[in-house]
């Protein structure tokens, strides 16, 4: 196993809190079902939507790629234990462009900021 790709990506909590407040269709254009349901299962649903919204970043930066190259819904962060990546369509394809068999995400966050960390790794 070798390391393809490395990224990182810092979001603040209470402005994502805003921006659901503001956008309420921010949380389904950007999120998928899964990871909507998880995080409204939570007093503070901006808080771990935020840290999802920065693994998606930190994940698309392992790819070498932005998100105007990849949907948002496309890189999805699994909650609950160890976070999983799933992807599909064009970063899933991108993956198998680069030879990416897997993500290593690493979340933590404070009452003000998540940060991600992901390795895309393959063989």
């Amino acid at each position: 196993m070798r390391i393809l790709g490395v990224g990182v990506d810092l979001s603040d909590i209470e402005r994502v809190e805003r921006v659901l407040d503001r956008y309420p269709r921010f949380a389904e254009r950007c999120f998928t079902e899964h990871e909507r349901d998880y995080a409204f299962r939570f007093v503070r649903p901006g808080r771990r939507l935020a840290a999802r919204f920065a693994g998606k970043e930190a994940v698309m930066k392992s790819l070498g790629t932005g998100w105007r190259r990849i949907g948002w819904q496309e890189v999805e962060i699994t909650g609950g234990g160890r976070p999983t990546v799933r992807l599909t369509g064009r970063a899933a394809a991108r993956a198998a462009e680069l030879g990416v068999t897997e993500i290593h995400v690493s979340i933590t966050h404070t009452d003000r900021a998540a940060l991600v960390f992901a390795i895309a790794v393959g063989d």
